[in-house]
């Protein structure tokens, strides 16, 4: 019978995600984690397995608290125009407002060019954010409330590539009328001629 793990893993979880987060995956080594994490290797390897299975967990759990908490409640909670507009305005109030940037991002920026195992978790990621935008892209053309002039699934690309867009541009100019703009932009491209007129 295994011994009762003599630390909190989530307090563990939350301390390495914050480490890669703030400090990226290529220069975090497995002893700065070991010691945010209050962790010795051996624990840590017993625990959590190698980097890349910790920065995977880190990663799931960073998107649970962030992006995947976001789709759900406005896919559940508003009509699919209106979240597609709510996801935008609040990517571009966090982008304000916290300068560690998107850890998605940044790790699909730093990482997923160098690290195949790493780019394609990053890619996975994504194409769950890109799958949200052409679910609502798709609902809002049934109801009338969305163009057809764009096919869903290339608006899906679309904003994906907006959020992506904004929040890298956020790293190195966080200015709300750029952010907003560009946002504005992205957004006109679902009216309908009546909402245009």
């Amino acid at each position: 019978m295994s011994r009762p793990r003599a630390f909190d893993e989530t307090a563990a979880l939350d301390a390495a995600t914050d480490h890669f987060w703030r400090h990226g995956y290529t220069a975090t080594s497995v002893r700065d984690l070991g010691q945010a994490m209050g962790l010795g290797p051996a624990s840590l390897y017993n625990a959590f397995g190698d980097k890349h299975a910790l920065f995977t967990q880190c990663l799931d759990r960073y998107l649970d608290g962030s992006m995947r908490e976001r789709i759900r409640r406005l896919e559940a909670g508003l009509p699919p125009r209106a979240a597609i507009e709510a996801f935008l305005e609040e990517i571009v109030a966090r982008s304000l407002a916290d300068p560690r940037g998107c850890m998605l991002v940044n790790s699909a920026v730093e990482v997923a060019p160098h690290d195949p195992g790493v780019g394609a978790v990053v890619a996975g990621r994504l194409r769950e954010l890109e799958g949200f935008f052409a679910r609502c892209a798709a609902a809002g053309q049934a109801a009338g409330t969305i163009s057809r002039a764009h096919p869903a699934e290339d608006l899906g690309r679309l904003f994906l590539t907006t959020v992506m867009g904004l929040r890298v541009l956020s790293r190195a100019r966080p200015e709300a009328a750029l952010l907003q703009g560009a946002a504005r932009q992205a957004l006109a491209l679902l009216d309908t001629p009546e909402r245009e007129h």
